[in-house]
């Protein structure tokens, strides 16, 4: 396996840590969130659906925060994966202009 393959392997790993760290921190985010609502609901500020509704607009917040992170990285892995390629590419040219130097 080429140093390019590997890169791209090694990249592949790095992205699909960074996507299910975001999962994983964007549920734990949630789940304590909502925990002063529901201290606030058991305690009479909050009605059930008022507490239901501060929920969802956090729950909606949250997940567009996490939801950009994760396309960054995906956007990110596909630079870096078309840089990968630009470079083998290049190498392959450079490859056939050698040859053809070596020809005349």
């Amino acid at each position: 396996m080429g140093v390019l393959n590997k890169l791209e392997l090694l990249k592949d790993m790095v992205q699909e840590a960074v996507d299910k760290g975001a999962t994983t921190v964007e549920d734990v985010h949630r789940t304590i969130a909502e925990v002063p609502i529901e201290q606030m609901e058991r305690s009479g500020l909050l009605d059930s659906d008022e507490a239901q509704e501060k929920k969802d607009l956090h729950h909606r917040t949250v997940g567009t925060i996490y939801d950009a992170i994760r396309s960054i990285n995906r956007q990110v892995g596909e630079m870096a994966s078309e840089l990968f390629e630009a470079v083998e590419d290049g190498k392959a040219a450079s490859g056939r202009m050698d040859d053809k130097d070596n020809e005349g």
